[in-house]
This record gives C-alpha cells, structure tokens and sequence, in this order.
C-alpha cells in the first residue's frame, strides 16, 4: 500500500507557530507509515517514532494554548478539554496496545489510524474556529430553525474538511439500506445522568474511501483496517463539532461507539424515532446520513462497544463480516425486490414470504421508495396503489419521468380487483399487477416469474 500523507495548504489557519507544527506532525505520521510497510526489523524505529510524535504532539498542544490565550479566544477551555482527552487518554491507551502486541503490523495500522484520523479532523474543524472559521452557535430557536441551521453546519463542515458539495436531499431519512453502508453508533451522555443521547452515521463505503482514505493517501479501492480506524475518530470529530453547537448536548461526553450491522442499526433506527434524520448526497463522492436520538434514557446497546483493548480485534471482525457478505453476494447475488406499502404488516409479510431468495427492501411511501430507488436500485418494485400522499399512480410517473429508472420493472401490488380498478393501474404502464389476497405461494410464484423476466 503507497501511503502519501501530505501536509495540504487547506490545512493552514494562518498562525505561523501552529501551521509549523501540524506539519511536523503530518511528515512523523507519514515517515511511520513508511516504516509500518517493511519488516519487524524497524520495530526499534517504530517505537522511536511513536515516543518522537507524542513529544511533539504534548509540545504542540502547550503551544496552541498558549497562543488562544494570548489573543482571549473564548473556546480556550473547550479546546483544552479535548487535548487532554487525547494526550491523557488516547494516546496512553494506542502505546499500551502497541507494547501489548509487540509492534505488529495491524497494531501499528490501528495507532496511525487513529492518530492521522484525530489529526485530520482536529485541524479541519478546533483548530480552524480559533481563526474564525466556525460556524456561529444558536440559542434559544426553534426546532425547525434549528434543523435548518443543522443542515447548513454539516454541509459546511463537508466543505471545510473535504473540499465536497454537499446537499440534504431529505430531512427524514427513513433508515433506507446503502447500496454498501457503513453504519456507525455514537453514544454520549452528561456526567453524573443516566440519560444518553445518539448518533447515527451512514456512510455509502466509496465516500469513505474519497475523504478519509484520500486525506491519508491511501491508494485502496476498499475499506481496511487503517481506513476504518482513521474513518472512526474523524467521525468523531466531525459529530463532536456538530454537538457543540447545541447548548444542552455541549456539555455530553462520548460513552460508547459500535460499528453496527444493517440489521443492527435497523434494530436501533425501527426503536427510537430519531429527532435528526439527514440524508445527503456530495455528487459522484457518495452518499450519507446524520441521524440524532434526543436525549433519554437508553436500553441495552446494539452491537459490541469499541474500547482501547479491544478495537483492534473488533475492526478486523468488522471488515471480515463484510468480506464474508461481499463475497456471497457476489458469488451467489440474490435479486434485489423493494416493498412499497404503507402498511408495516404488508411489508413484513412480504420480507418473510422472500426473504429466503431475495434481498428484500422496504419503504413505507412513495417518496420513501424513490430514495430507497436511488441508494440501492432493485431489480423488481412491488408498489401499493392506494398510499397517502403520495400514491403509487404518482410514484410511477415520478420514477418513469427519470431516465435511470424509466425502464425499472414495477409491478403494482393492490387489493382491488374491480375492472375500473385494474384498468386505471394497466394505464399508468406498469410491468404487471399482482392482487394482495392471493395465497402465499401463489404470489411468491408470481413475483418468481416477473423478476426471471425481467433477466431477460
């Protein structure tokens, strides 16, 4: 793997003595990169390496406080606060994990992960606001104000820490599946209250791969160990500057983070109905989510927690669950079928009746479906006719009047079997129609024959 982990000019806030030294830390991470690609021999450089860059880091940090108080900026303590957590915590817990397993090549992938995440994503978002480059906080708006002001911070931290256009293309994000997602958990919680609160982060995995994996010059088409370890902590910095803008959530600290399933993170999403729901596209980079649960009082947690002795070991189990998945897949595909109904009896019927040999889908409306269309085209849509809002007739047409999705096969799936009925569905051109009351077999044998044809 070529690593070329460079100092960029975006990374600059303009002050001199700072600039420097993130630099100088930026070329001790890529020089232990290169050392991490050769043989065991470089231990001994590797270990003096470590000591050299938590030198400089310590060293670094006693800088830049000095200088945010020398021109009284009002995030000081904040600012402190977080250096802390990272010199007292995090790094002690990355070297003990390295002694632990003597320098080997994974552990080593783990500490630059981590360091060259938390360093990416420190500049591009604390350290920038020193110089004025944060968005202003809110207080006291309401809540549709506050989503607005939600939506436009994270589109701007995208820009700030990526350079990438990004657009909320809907603010009820339905828990729909990435074509291939990266679901990622955060729990915080205020000292001394049981009450948490959560973050959900969907990530569509080449957008992984176009930020984080491209801020460290990691030449990969695909996720591994150090991307998701470096993906993780500059997640964490992105929610962090989220948060702080909320007055009541400022004062949480990170408990908990997994690294969740679909099916898990279905578990989690289908529980609480998230105050935040964000879904957002950057053009061809990929596609994302930011979800938030208010806080409250949370059940047992969803997924293994990642702690310093174990997210090593946890990452790989990750990154070799989907190895696994991706392999199947691709070995044996099973057509993909999306449910479009309004009726959660209906959808589960459906996925239970499928299930076996197909992927299958759900979406709960017909602007549910479009997006659902969108993330993860399917060979096959069953669409209920009669949904509000949005009925399936409109849904048609919308999906019809874009290109992409002109010759998707959709099939109409009704309870009205009256000729005035059946004529109004076979007007709008579907691929077919099925009824809602035929047997169980009958249909799936049915839905067999519409998605063999649609092979064809």
């Amino acid at each position: 793997m070529e690593n070329q982990l460079e100092w960029l000019d975006e990374y600059n806030i303009g002050v001199e003595v700072i600039d420097k030294e993130h630099q100088r830390l930026f070329k001790i991470i890529k020089k232990l990169m290169d050392f991490s690609e050769e043989e065991k021999k470089n231990q001994r450089a590797c270990q003096e390496g470590v000591k050299y860059f938590k030198g400089h880091t310590v060293k670094h940090f006693a800088e830049e406080e000095a200088y945010m108080a020398s021109v009284g900026y009002e995030g000081l303590e904040r600012h402190r606060k977080i250096h802390t957590g990272f010199r007292v915590n995090t790094l002690p817990a990355l070297e003990q994990e390295l002694e632990a397993a003597e320098y080997a090549p994974d552990a080593v992938d783990h500490f630059l992960g981590v360091c060259a995440g938390w360093l990416i994503g420190h500049t591009l978002t604390e350290d920038q606001a020193i110089v004025g480059g944060a968005v202003s906080k809110w207080e006291g708006l309401l809540p549709e104000e506050e989503l607005a002001a939600m939506k436009k911070l994270i589109v701007q931290l995208v820009f700030d820490m990526f350079h990438l256009e990004s657009q909320v293309i809907s603010d009820t994000y339905g828990g729909e599946k990435f074509g291939r997602g990266v679901y990622y958990r955060l729990t915080y919680g205020a000292p001394k209250e049981e009450k948490k609160q959560e973050v959900l982060l969907i990530f569509e995995e080449k957008l992984l791969i176009n930020t984080v994996g491209k801020a460290m010059g990691l030449k990969t088409n695909k996720l591994d160990t150090r991307l998701v370890h470096a993906a993780r902590y500059t997640a964490r910095q992105f929610v962090g500057r989220v948060l702080e803008n909320f007055p009541e959530a400022s004062r949480y600290e990170l408990k908990d983070e997994n690294l969740l399933t679909y099916e898990q993170f279905q578990q989690v999403f289908d529980r609480e109905k998230p105050q935040v729901s964000l879904l957002f596209n950057t053009g061809g980079a990929g596609y994302f989510a930011y979800c938030m649960i208010a806080p409250r009082l949370l059940e047992k947690g969803v997924g293994t927690s990642l702690e310093a002795d174990n997210a090593l070991e946890e990452v790989e189990k990750f990154l070799s669950r989907r190895e696994e998945v991706v392999a199947e897949e691709e070995s044996n595909p099973k057509p993909k079928v999306l449910v479009v109904d309004d009726s959660a009896t209906i959808r589960t019927g459906m996925k239970t009746l499928l299930g076996e040999d197909y992927d299958v889908l759900v979406a709960e409306s017909g602007i549910s479906a479009i997006r659902a269309i969108t993330l993860d085209k399917p060979d096959l849509v069953l669409l209920d006719y009669e949904m509000p809002v949005c009925d399936g007739r409109q849904t048609l047409e919308m999906l019809r009047s874009v290109k992409e999705f002109a010759s998707l096969p959709v099939v109409f799936l009704t309870g009205r079997s009256d000729p005035e009925s059946v004529r109004k569905v076979m007007a709008l051109n579907p691929t077919g129609y099925l009824l809602k009351y035929l047997k169980p077999a009958e249909l799936k044998q049915k839905i067999d024959a519409f998605v063999a044809a649609a092979k064809k």
